[in-house]
């Protein structure tokens, strides 16, 4: 097949970066996956050939402390015994990544400078060894000192640039965003479209504008099947040159996660490409994942849809697809890329999986944030709200000049979406964090705003355009620890009584408590 299809891309190879142990579960299961539960995966993983393992950061710390119940620094810690182990016995390093929100770090606000610095530091020394740093609104300012620090650490500074799509978000509004993270000192670039928005049209000219701007530069493409586009778009971007794809093994990925790895071998081998994992054992791991869905299926917004265990090797009617979506997908042209959708949406829907949800192309709300607004529905007794505040969420982002939708921007219009739908009224009640917003708290918003609706929450205030870090006080690190007691041990628990607050210190004194 791949004789038939591609002779050029022979000696091709694309990286696979597992995220199974991080989006995987942050996207589908609200981030509960255990220390104990990810420690079950990560052999079955580590010594397949990833140079790296997205295993940290996002929403896992936050989570750790309040729902599961765990050290975040003693999960990394474990982590990097794990993969050091395995470099011993095989020669290959490991890194694992972190994905960390530029200056607002592992947690929702914009943090000073003096406390960026001393996390990336604990987090690159305790063996996250590469950060992806991003901003929700493609401020690079917000990414100067993480990208500095990390670097300073000896870790590996990936700036990855969120991407969306609106009026003001074109190839070149990426690529002068990826120009300045350079010029700062990045070590590589990552597309990071966290709705899954990528089309594969747009998919080919953005890799293919970012390869030929920066061509020594290590690229990654990072996306989400919610809306049906993402595996069509990762094969677009292993044509057009993309260095490193993001994808899940099958209970963990589809949906609103990322597309599975499984898939993605078979297209690779139709296109001639080699990946540099071996994807042999992949039963193995979908069995234990699959385990954990169904320990978590309390949090799991779709039970009923997470594929049927990947074959070792494509059925006949599979190879078919795959030809057929890859020679529609060489066109390049809408028209067929988008026949190539229906083939692959096929496949997937063939396997177990449940259908893309393409109205999520308007409401382009995160694979993340989706599972955590549903669960917390849910818990209302609200779900019946929901279609609601999806179509009211894209009224919210332009009113705030488009931004991308993205931790925290995502949960900061979400919430505002939510209150607008629930009072029965748009901003008759306006969070603090959305009034943030949009008086450049967060940063330079990438549009203009509705002019109505900053006056209804600006209180006759301007809006700040300094870059957001300058406007916060450093914290007095002594002061926290004289503050806390005998809670504090270590330099991570002040650290993370700093970015947690009450969920830290609840965790912490928990960890006082005698066991009975």
């Amino acid at each position: 097949m791949a004789d038939k299809l591609d002779q050029s891309h022979t000696s091709k190879k694309v990286n696979l970066i597992d995220t199974s142990m991080r989006d995987g579960h942050q996207s589908l299961l609200a981030t509960r996956m255990s220390t104990e539960q990810v420690m079950r995966v990560l052999p079955l993983v580590a010594d397949r050939g990833y140079s790296i393992l997205e295993l940290w950061g996002g929403a896992t710390l936050d989570s750790a402390l309040r729902f599961t119940g765990d050290d975040p620094f003693d999960r990394l810690d474990r982590m990097r015994e794990h993969c050091d182990a395995v470099e011993e016995k095989t020669g290959q390093h490991i890194q694992i990544r972190s994905l960390c929100r530029g200056q607002n770090l592992f947690g929702y606000n914009p943090y000073p400078d003096n406390v960026v610095c001393e996390f990336l530091k604990e987090a690159v020394r305790s063996g996250s060894d590469r950060m992806r740093c991003f901003d929700a609104l493609n401020d690079h300012r917000n990414l100067i000192t993480a990208i500095m620090a990390t670097k300073t650490f000896d870790g590996h500074a990936e700036a990855a640039m969120s991407y969306t799509v609106s009026p003001v978000h074109d190839n070149e509004h990426f690529i002068n965003f990826a120009r300045r993270c350079m010029d700062v000192g990045a070590d590589s670039l990552a597309i990071k479209d966290m709705a899954g928005l990528l089309h594969p049209t747009d998919a080919f000219a953005l890799v293919e504008g970012l390869k030929k701007e920066f061509p020594n530069t290590e690229l990654s493409l990072h996306s989400h099947c919610t809306c049906g586009l993402a595996i069509a778009s990762y094969v677009a971007a292993m044509i057009a040159g993309v260095d490193n794809l993001d994808t899940a093994y099958g209970p963990m990925a589809g949906g609103t996660s990322q597309p599975p790895a499984e898939l993605i071998g078979y297209f690779a081998k139709a296109l001639g490409i080699e990946l540099n994992v071996d994807l042999s054992n992949a039963a193995e791991i979908d069995a234990e994942l699959r385990k954990i869905r169904h320990e978590l299926q309390s949090v799991d917004k779709d039970p009923e849809h997470f594929g049927n265990p990947w074959p070792a090797e494509p059925t006949d009617e599979m190879k078919k697809q795959i030809e057929q979506a890859i020679e529609l997908l060489r066109k390049k042209d809408k028209a067929s890329c988008d026949k190539a959708l229906d083939v692959i949406e096929e496949i997937m829907i063939n396997q177990g999986y449940a259908a893309s949800d393409r109205k999520q192309l308007e409401s382009q709300i995160p694979g993340g944030m989706y599972s955590n607004l549903y669960n917390q529905l849910k818990e209302q007794n609200k779900l019946d709200l929901l279609p609601q505040i999806l179509d009211e969420v894209p009224k919210v982002r332009k009113a705030a000049g488009y931004l991308p939708l993205v931790t925290p921007t995502s949960q900061i219009v979400g919430t505002q979406a939510t209150f607008n739908i629930m009072q029965g009224k748009p901003y008759a009640f306006v969070s603090e964090p959305f009034r943030d917003v949009m008086m450049g708290k967060y940063g330079k918003l990438p549009g203009p705003v509705d002019p109505d609706v900053l006056a209804a929450v600006s209180r006759g205030e301007t809006p700040q355009t300094g870059r957001p870090a300058d406007f916060v006080d450093d914290i007095d690190l002594e002061k926290v620890y004289a503050e806390n007691g005998d809670l504090i041990k270590s330099q991570r628990d002040l650290l993370l009584i700093i970015l947690f607050g009450m969920p830290a210190k609840q965790f912490l004194e928990k960890r006082e408590q005698p066991v009975s």
